[in-house]
């Protein structure tokens, strides 16, 4: 891995896709003018994907699926040699960010760079911007089955970098569903210690509505060591998981132990006075007790405001649904 800053770095759009043709094209012209080569990788479309991802100028070469996402991403890697690897979703497309490519272009490849992927949600859910290292100096390769990660030694920057993201919505989610959890359960088999393994698995039951299975994953998660990173975001699932499920107390025993961790997070909070205010309505004996506390937990969203910066933050939490959520409740209660 060169460590020299290059006169002129060459940055490849690196991507791989199946049966993408709803937005590969949109993805593609967001970002072609601003990278120096684009490779798909296509991994076995029976769609126009391949077509249309030609058509906005990129080099499309074929992949036999064998469930392995780090196989593939590597694979498509290999066929795209530059500078800095720019790794893309096909239901993804450019935001904000062409000033920090043009700036990659003078700058040596000796770190790797976190984007911010802004995930739209269904109705009016807000958006969650998760923090995720896309820019890869040349070199750097994946491991994991699903849910794979890049690994290396290097720094981590944040770069002024976002994306959008669709694939969580409607139709698109829809196409994806069992094939996590089945490549989720294969790698759980291989690495049953591994915490990141059994969050993913509960946030993908989580997604698709599977209580019982979230929970008893976000169980296991909780148990292993390792989760620090991604903590907030489990907490915040767990509570919701738990409180869908009707188990109350539980989540409320979750909720003070993880209290001192969280008081500065509006994501925590809105979850809190969530699963209060359904305790209440299957408890209406102890509304009295219960509405005061659902009152402060949304007025402490208000409070804290935004806070993007802890992962899985759903943006809204810290203003305008924590206010919605307080008009509803003042209306409920006159």
């Amino acid at each position: 891995m060169t460590t020299d800053t290059p006169a002129h770095a060459r940055i490849a759009l690196v991507m791989i896709a199946r049966n993408e043709a709803r937005c590969i094209r949109r993805a593609i012209d967001s970002l072609r003018p601003h990278v120096d080569d684009c490779l798909v990788l296509d991994t076995g479309s029976d769609d126009a994907t391949p077509t249309l991802a030609r058509a906005a100028g990129a080099r499309v070469e074929a992949f036999g699926w064998v469930d392995d996402f780090s196989a593939a991403r590597n694979a498509a890697l290999d066929l795209a040699p530059a500078d800095w690897h720019l790794v893309v979703d096909a239901d993804e497309w450019l935001v904000r960010g062409a000033s920090c490519l043009a700036t990659l272009r003078r700058q040596a490849p000796t770190f790797v760079g976190q984007v911010c992927v802004d995930s739209q949600q269904d109705g009016d859910a807000g958006n969650v911007p998760s923090w995720i290292s896309r820019v890869l100096p040349a070199g750097v390769r994946y491991a994991g089955r699903i849910h794979e990660q890049p690994v290396h030694a290097l720094p981590v920057r944040r770069l002024d970098l976002v994306l959008g993201h669709d694939g969580y919505q409607g139709e698109a989610l829809a196409r994806k569903a069992g094939r996590n959890a089945r490549l989720l359960d294969q790698a759980l088999s291989a690495e049953p210690e591994d915490a990141y393994l059994w969050y993913q698995s509960g946030k993908d039951h989580d997604v698709y509505g599977r209580w019982p299975e979230a929970v008893a994953a976000f169980d296991q998660a909780r148990q292993r060591p390792g989760h620090e990173a991604w903590r907030h975001d489990l907490v915040v699932r767990h509570l919701h998981a738990l409180k869908c499920l009707g188990h109350h107390s539980q989540a409320m025993q979750l909720a003070e132990a993880e209290l001192a961790r969280w008081s500065d997070s509006p994501d925590f909070f809105f979850a809190l006075g969530d699963l209060l205010l359904d305790w209440a309505a299957q408890a209406p004996e102890r509304a009295a007790e219960l509405v005061p506390m659902i009152e402060a937990a949304w007025q402490r969203c208000l409070a804290i405001g935004e806070r993007p910066d802890l992962e899985g933050a759903v943006a809204g939490r810290g203003s305008h649904l924590a206010e919605r959520n307080l008009a509803l409740l003042h209306q409920l209660l006159g």
